[in-house]
């Protein structure tokens, strides 16, 4: 089947100011929050994973201006339902490390840390448990900075939000004239409303994926002669991913190859 390598995908990597967006006692989650001067200091980070997934989360927020030295550490506490799976950062002079029960991480820095945390990027990445509810928020992560002696310099929470893998197409065949409505099926995570929609952007039909994950439709109104494309997006608790397109053509008219 011949498909676009156009495709909606989950989100992976965010951060933005999420002020209230972590659990109360977060910050003791990862250690204590050293007292009000740390509190005052906001470290945050965000992303959206399906289940069954790895998705990357980025610290973000740090303030300090100057190294804290050797021996300073970053820590992430995983929230519910995830481990930390990795921390793959090409900062030099940090080193990380991951609990062995994949509940935490953490950087540290070592002898060779010139630079300030802030200028870093400092990536943990999270594993979704495969029956994890689309649309939740994870509770429980929380990041804090540390100095060499364990004094908390800034904390802080990220917010985690179970995603939806995207829907596949499987009729009607890409490459093949089709009738004015065609059958149009595939599958997505059971319970999620399914919209087919045009090239132009209009819904052709919709149907809602069975406990098995299977959906069918068929076009209410003719589809026009000539090329056209098809992209499925499935949207469950608030949340949505969208298939790859497919290139079909209505009628007789060959598409050009």
């Amino acid at each position: 089947m011949n498909r676009s390598s156009k495709t909606a995908a989950a989100v992976l990597t965010a951060a933005g100011f999420l002020a209230g967006a972590w659990p109360p006692g977060a910050a003791s989650a990862a250690g204590g929050d050293g007292g009000s001067a740390a509190r005052d200091r906001v470290l945050w980070g965000a992303v959206t994973i399906p289940p069954g997934r790895d998705g990357v989360i980025e610290a973000a927020g740090f303030t300090e201006t100057a190294a804290l030295g050797a021996g300073s550490t970053l820590t992430l506490a995983a929230p519910a339902g995830t481990r930390v799976t990795g921390v793959p950062t090409d900062t030099p002079g940090y080193r990380g490390a991951l609990a062995a029960d994949g509940r935490s991480a953490v950087y540290t820095a070592t002898s060779a840390a010139t630079a300030p945390w802030r200028t870093g990027g400092f990536r943990f990445v999270l594993a979704v448990s495969a029956d994890a509810v689309p649309g939740t928020r994870l509770s429980g992560c929380a990041l804090r900075l540390a100095d060499a002696e364990g004094a908390a310099r800034a904390t802080g929470g990220c917010q985690v939000t179970v995603g939806l893998t995207g829907p596949v197409l499987t009729r009607p065949e890409s490459g093949v004239p089709l009738d004015a409505r065609p059958a149009v099926a595939g599958s997505a995570h059971p319970g999620a409303q399914v919209t087919v929609t045009d090239k132009d952007g209009h819904e052709v039909c919709a149907d809602t994926a069975a406990s098995d994950g299977r959906w069918s439709c068929t076009p209410g109104a003719a589809l026009p002669d000539g090329p056209n494309r098809l992209q499925a997006t499935a949207t469950l608790n608030g949340v949505s991913a969208a298939s790859e397109q497919i290139q079909i053509t209505v009628g007789d008219v060959v598409p050009a190859r």
